[in-house]
């Protein structure tokens, strides 16, 4: 049973990596996470060396680490679980006790995805399920109704859909939006705006589509307005990194918002990642500015 004082330390660290992450923009600093303070007091929230926090004072694991070599997480599974390896060593005892008494208590971790070097994309609450000795792995599901799951490796269908639905939402799109932004070092391309909190990432083909892959190529940092403007056609890219606005609101006679944040961004050219490699795909763009040109 988790003692009620680390539950209520729990709760607070998780809240603050939740709130401090969506005011950067998607994402935390590794020196922020380790200089943490609570109560005066410093409790780093991610190891220094390794990939699994266990604070002395706390009897189960307080956050993991997930390394990323591709677009998703090379430790997940077709199922939407994650699959995370004991720690070497004895495997019950250490760092592998504290994950198992973690899934015993459900206390709720904290997964960092590493996505570049010194930035980490939270996922939090997430639960350890599972535990498979013969294997050396534990399992990580984003919902703890999967902890009541009897046999988690022969779910049926159903369930299976749901948790790669949430794999999506929870950890695809958020390790998106941390590469995008950190490309385009927090800042709207069309306006500058440089309020993390305050900015998407967008797909420039739809990741509903085949081609819709979460690469810094298939993405632009967009503030709020110009994203869902980009999304409704309202606003378009051209492939040599233009925007264009509709000419129907070009027309248009309204506030500030549609004359400055809108009309006035038009013909401008987009302000592009420092590296070759994270710009926007020009046959990307081109794809997508074909069905603005068609509502223009």
């Amino acid at each position: 049973m988790e003692s009620a004082v680390e539950r209520a330390l729990r709760t607070r660290i998780i809240t603050w990596v939740q709130e401090r992450a969506e005011a950067n923009g998607g994402f935390l600093h590794r020196l922020e996470l380790l200089d943490f303070r609570i109560d005066d007091q410093k409790l780093p929230i991610i190891d220094y060396s390794r990939g699994i926090r266990n604070p002395a004072s706390f009897e189960s694991t307080l956050s993991i680490v997930s390394a990323t070599d591709g677009p998703y997480d090379d430790t997940e599974s077709g199922d939407g679980l994650l699959h995370y390896a004991y720690r070497d060593g004895d495997p019950w005892s250490g760092d592998n006790r504290k994950l198992r008494n973690a899934m015993t208590t459900g206390a709720p971790l904290i997964l960092f995805r590493k996505e570049v070097p010194n930035i980490y994309t939270p996922v939090a609450p997430v639960f350890v399920v599972e535990d498979y000795p013969e294997e050396r792995t534990f399992i990580i599901a984003l919902d703890e109704s999967f902890s009541f799951v009897p046999d988690i490796r022969h779910m049926p269908e159903p369930q299976r859909d749901y948790a790669r639905r949430l794999a999506k939402q929870r950890l695809h799109q958020p390790a998106f939006r941390t590469r995008v932004l950190v490309a385009y070092e927090t800042r709207c391309a069309v306006c500058e705006l440089k309020h993390g909190s305050l900015l998407d990432a967008a797909h420039i083909v739809p990741d509903s589509d085949e081609r819709g892959v979460p690469t810094v190529n298939n993405g632009l940092a967009l503030c709020k307005i110009h994203h869902a403007a980009y999304d409704q056609n309202m606003l378009g890219v051209t492939p040599d990194f233009e925007v264009r606005i509709a000419h129907k609101l070009l027309a248009e006679v309204d506030g500030p918002m549609l004359k400055h944040g809108l009309q006035e961004m038009h013909g401008r050219y987009i302000e592009l990642p420092k590296r070759r490699a994270d710009r926007p795909s020009p046959e990307l763009l081109a794809w997508r500015y074909e069905s603005f040109g068609a509502h223009a």
